[in-house]
């Protein structure tokens, strides 16, 4: 408990006190109003107050103000003891209110604990704890065993094994090695680790992360919005029917004055928006925290109303459904020899960071000669085109060597083929496969049982590639050999077969795919750890890199909107109930004050629920 909750308690304990003393005296008529006055102003001051200057700054009507009315007229009416106690129950109320959230809070705060509280940087043969922020690039850091990694690095000497958890919601370590990259957030288990900085504090992944998640209740659902909206015209709108009730209600029924008064100052403690207008955001926020619980990053409240939506789910395959890890299987020469084959491919693709291009130079497993390389030329989609010792050698899929005029022939073996040619003449092809994800099959699954109507695959891969990865994960639908413009015509045409309020998710891995990421209704990356073009391109960002984390973050924006509809209902109906009770002259302060301050506190706690992460509700 705070400080300052700590105070309310003791102001809240005296007034009870003072109270029951007052109650006690036997004074009557205007005699006993100095006796309530007491433990009215120790309990209440911080409300009129609240409720004067508010006024003074042109906000009138929010739940200090109604409070004040209400039992301010509560006095002129008689109703001494009955005033003392509604503020009373109401400062309990809040005092309840404000561990809640703070709990809440708190609790999103520890998920998120990844910040870093200093470095040790090395100087004049010495360390010296300092500000990661005040850490230039290049500079060596030295990570001790139980130390948080404060910024991204590559590791110089040492090896260890590091907790990524904070980041994945993995237990399972990562082992730090020489020239191995280490990222900010994680937690070194074992060995001393000096570490070169790569990135300024300002572009590490902590420091992408925390803004991300510091800054995603600026980006409201539409919930939110609604009950933003709603609160600012409701509050008046019963302010006005409290003050017609207390005029005109002598006149329709047989009560007099002081009774209609007293009904609307009831109808007033009973049309506190506070439930809503606390426990909505509350919600959602506890939803993106318990997402993020597992390693499962939300831009914003609005993004999560989407998603509960998700009725069709795309994917690129490679990076996403499958590892990325390309290795070479297949050397089918033509015109020379597999050797000749594999340098020439190898060094036409020498300056490429595409995995194909990577695998490449894995499988030649020999130094490259840059110098022999020449006028290269990377065609999107298609492959490349160099000059290697003189000669124009062109790497790449079929429709490379159409364009080319070169005549080619399939491969009988399921994987990405690489057609070499030299000067036109067709030399071979190379076989490369990719491995699926271990538990891409199990993320087609569970977006079934979630309800999700049509999975899709795009990719650039020859057909026999594609169709051979999405019959062995059961996708609905697949289209091969696509552009990167082909895939957002595809998309655009998914999304006409959309139903009612569906929504389309498109899962690729954020680097080549940003166009497709911003047409999709939502955009999901695999971020993998410290993927800076992942966090920057999607609305979500699962930071391990598993398919089978998107069903999970489908269930749990179902299950914060659940939450949410679940207050909304139960709020308004409450409140709708012991107004209409309370009107009748059936309800008096007592439950006035539940309406408005126990719907509060039981919408608050219901939030709440929205931390336990895993979409079950």
């Amino acid at each position: 408990m705070s400080m300052k909750q700590k105070k309310m308690l003791a102001r809240i304990i005296s007034s009870a006190v003072l109270l029951v003393i007052a109650v006690l005296i036997p004074l009557e008529g205007l005699f006993r109003l100095p006796l309530f006055l007491v433990p009215y102003a120790v309990i209440g001051w911080d409300v009129l107050w609240r409720a004067v200057r508010n006024i003074a700054h042109g906000q009138v009507f929010d739940e200090n103000f109604l409070m004040a009315l209400a039992t301010v007229g509560a006095f002129f009416t008689g109703e001494y003891p009955e005033a003392v106690f509604v503020m009373l129950f109401y400062q309990v109320g809040e005092l309840f209110q404000s561990y809640a959230v703070d709990r809440s809070r708190k609790s999103i705060t520890e998920l998120m604990d990844i910040r870093p509280d200093y470095a040790n940087i090395e100087r004049d043969g010495r360390l010296e704890q300092v500000d990661p922020e005040d850490v230039a690039l290049g500079d060596i850091i030295v990570v001790k065993p139980g130390e948080r990694i404060p910024l991204d690095g590559v590791v110089l000497e040492g090896t260890s094994s590091v907790n990524t958890s904070a980041l994945t919601g993995e237990s399972l370590p990562r082992e730090a090695s020489p020239d191995s990259d280490v990222i900010s957030g994680c937690v070194n288990m074992t060995g001393l680790l000096r570490v070169r900085v790569t990135k300024p504090f300002e572009e590490s992944t902590v420091a992408k992360i925390l803004d991300l998640v510091e800054n995603s209740s600026s980006k409201k659902a539409k919930a939110e919005h609604f009950i933003t909206k709603f609160a600012r015209y409701y509050t008046p709108v019963v302010v006005l029917v409290a003050a017609l009730l207390a005029v005109f209600l002598p006149f329709f029924a047989d009560v007099g004055w002081s009774e209609s008064i007293h009904r609307a100052l009831i109808f007033l403690v009973i049309s506190c928006p506070c439930a809503l207008v606390i426990s909505v955001p509350l919600s959602f926020f506890g939803g993106i925290g318990g997402a993020s619980k597992q390693g499962i990053l939300v831009k914003g409240g609005n993004y999560l109303e989407v998603l509960s939506n998700a009725e069709i789910v795309v994917f690129d395959k490679t990076g996403t459904l499958t590892k990325g890890v390309f290795n070479v299987t297949a050397i089918h020469p033509d015109q020379c020899s597999e050797s000749r084959l594999l340098e020439l491919a190898a060094l036409a693709e020498s300056y490429s960071d595409h995995p194909i291009s990577r695998s490449l130079r894995d499988a030649y497993n020999a130094p490259l000669d840059a110098g022999r390389v020449a006028d290269v030329e990377e065609l999107s989609g298609r492959g490349v085109r160099a000059r290697v010792d003189g000669q124009l050698i062109c790497a790449g899929n079929d429709k490379l060597m159409e364009e080319i005029g070169v005549k080619w022939h399939p491969c009988h073996k399921v994987g990405t083929t690489v057609h070499v040619a030299a000067e036109g003449e067709y030399l071979g092809h190379i076989v490369i496969s990719d491995e699926v994800k271990s538990d891409a099959a199990r993320a087609i699954a569970d977006l079934k049982t979630q309800g999700v109507r049509k999975t899709v695959m795009l990719t650039g891969d020859a057909r026999a590639v594609g169709e051979a990865v999405a019959g062995e994960l059961g996708l609905d639908e697949v289209h091969t050999q696509l552009l990167p413009a082909d895939k957002v015509d595809r998309v655009e045409a998914l999304l006409t077969q959309k139903t009612g309020k569906g929504a389309l998710a498109f899962v690729g891995d954020g680097i080549n795919d940003a166009p497709v990421l911003s047409r999709a209704d939502i955009g999901i990356a695999m971020g993998g750890l410290g993927s800076d073009a992942a966090i920057e391109a999607a609305d979500i960002v699962l930071m391990d890199d598993q398919p089978s984390k998107i069903a999970a973050a489908i269930g749990i924006a179902r299950k914060t909107l659940r939450i949410v509809k679940q207050n909304i209902v139960f709020a308004l109906a409450v409140k709708l109930l012991v107004l209409a009770l309370g009107a009748m002259g059936m309800a008096n302060m007592w439950e006035a004050v539940f309406a408005d301050v126990g719907v509060s506190v039981l919408t608050i706690l219901n939030a709440t629920r929205a931390l336990k992460a895993g979409g079950k509700s």
